[in-house]
């Protein structure tokens, strides 16, 4: 822990060497956060850096006796968010198609790796996988969620129930293909 507070101290004095270490002890975290509110890992490695420059222009407000790791955390979640503001918001988007109803069961899911659950994620729509991942994954409500991306809660409810009806989908077609592969 010692060596953490050391290294935020020199980050704090501007010492690039600090920077250094701090980004490479952490980077693997933060782009693990990254990768599920982008389309590739290009661009998660641009919100990561972005994130990375504010972690150390904004370090004066860091609390050293709390987690530095949650702390970083949020920048990295609102850096995308941010990504997401400047790059997609405002870009037309085609609505889901419904497709045909498949049957799916709990077992057939459980049997894709993370990677194909990932690759599924990072193939919705960028509306649909911010508030996915926001609601999903880091447990805000849809009224924070409205607030966050300046949306109302209603599109953020119905964002997240189109992006739960087309991850489904996705996953379902993975399945299949996995499935076809093995015994074709």
């Amino acid at each position: 822990m010692s060596q953490l507070k050391s290294l935020i101290r020199g980050c704090r004095k501007g010492k690039r060497d600090s920077q250094k270490q701090l980004y490479g002890q952490f980077y693997n975290y933060a782009i693990s956060v990254c990768l599920r509110y982008s389309r590739n890992r290009e661009e998660a490695q641009e919100i990561v850096n972005d994130g990375f420059m504010k972690v150390f222009t904004r370090l004066d407000q860091y609390n050293d006796s709390l987690s530095f790791q949650g702390w970083l955390r949020r920048i990295m979640i609102n850096s995308a968010i941010d990504f997401y503001r400047r790059n997609e918001k405002h870009q037309n988007h085609l609505d889901i198609v419904h497709a045909s109803d498949v049957s799916s069961s709990a077992d057939s899911i459980a049997q894709l790796s993370e990677q194909e659950i990932m690759e599924a994620v990072q193939k919705l729509p960028p509306a649909y996988r911010m508030v996915f991942n926001l609601y999903v994954v880091e447990g805000y409500k849809h009224d924070e969620i409205a607030h966050k991306l300046g949306i109302s809660a209603g599109t953020s409810k119905s964002n997240l129930a189109k992006a739960r009806m087309k991850l489904k989908k996705m996953l379902e077609e993975t399945h299949i293909q996995n499935k076809t592969k093995k015994h074709g």
